[in-house]
């Protein structure tokens, strides 16, 4: 691949996905409305579809303010490190044969890595505001996100240990017999709820309770930079998504009637939807419940997943 190809891939993907966070916007709303029996927007353009230029000009014309109290630095930076540590982590995606930005022999553990740096957001966010209840977001989503990234680390391990590859592609097409949700549920359940904790969307958005925290860690935040935070978290649901379809749902695989990179974004689409159906249907947990239900059950079966695996592969290798 030149690098004047290579460059049209990063713009290309680069185009896709922010155009695609924004456009969640408007389909989040309206699925939403469909789930719960209600209408949604319709007013701004067919089907409200300018819903998404309404909110945008909005944040743009907004006054942003710093507060006096903030940590003025610090305050600026943080909405900035969410954006950019997920848009790093999708350049080891494949999303079709060559369409892929780093192929990474490490991609999996690159990924992990970026999404870790994301808790640095929201606790610099929460900490720079100078108020207590950002600080209390910030902290609640600190340690939500270390602990359930323990998890979504061992639940990849299994896919590791039967292709014997951290690399995205080989992840790919070691599934062209089987897709690894077959062979592998029990890892792909874990690593979806370690992804919704990762994201702080609900039933796990325990972070910006609204009822207990205003808003948490970004209660300080207005105009462009809360739209980084906004655009942020509709990046991390298309990334956890595209995740879960590179992993355990075959990656671009798919009947010849569509093109690789369309079987990859409608697999993408069917998990977002469930994402946003989560959000219309379940209740939040508690704090203390949320922290209980990761290191008392999804440790010990993540755990027990990995041993089963490893006994099966000795099994069969002997």
């Amino acid at each position: 691949m030149t690098s004047a190809q290579h460059i049209w891939i990063v713009l290309g993907i680069l185009f896709v996905l922010l155009n695609i966070a924004a456009g969640l916007i408007w389909v989040e709303r309206r699925l939403l409305a469909l789930f719960q029996d209600r209408l949604g927007p319709n007013r701004a353009g067919p089907l409200g579809i300018l819903i998404v230029l309404a909110d945008t000009l909005k944040l743009f014309f907004k006054e942003d303010w710093i507060p006096p109290f903030a940590d003025r630095w610090v305050f600026i930076l943080s909405p900035a490190i969410v954006v950019g540590a997920v848009l790093m982590s999708f350049v080891i995606i494949p999303f079709a044969p060559g369409i892929v930005v780093a192929d990474l022999n490490i991609g999996l553990l690159f990924f992990l890595a970026m999404s870790s740096l994301a808790v640095y957001s929201i606790v610099l966010g929460g900490w720079a505001s100078n108020n207590k209840y950002a600080l209390l977001g910030a902290l609640r989503g600190a340690s939500q996100m270390i602990a359930y990234e323990v998890f979504m680390g061992l639940s990849l391990m299994g896919v590791v240990m039967m292709t014997g590859s951290m690399r995205m592609a080989d992840i790919v097409n070691a599934q062209k017999e089987a897709w690894f949700i077959l062979t592998q549920p029990l890892g792909a359940i874990i690593f979806f709820i370690a992804g919704i904790a990762e994201t702080h969307r609900l039933p796990f958005d325990i972070p910006e309770a609204e009822s207990e925290l205003i808003a948490g860690y970004h209660a300080e935040y207005s105009g462009m930079k809360f739209g980084m935070f906004f655009i942020g978290e509709y990046l991390g649901i298309t990334l956890i998504s595209a995740m879960m379809v590179t992993v355990f749902f075959g990656g671009w695989l798919g009947p010849a009637f569509l093109p690789a990179w369309g079987w990859f974004f409608v697999k993408t689409f069917l998990f977002i939807g469930l994402f946003i159906l989560l959000r219309a249907s379940l209740p939040r947990p508690r704090y203390d419940q949320l922290i209980g239900y990761g290191w008392k059950l999804m440790l010990p079966l993540v755990l027990a997943n990995l041993l089963i695996t490893g006994a099966v592969l000795l099994l069969l290798k002997n």
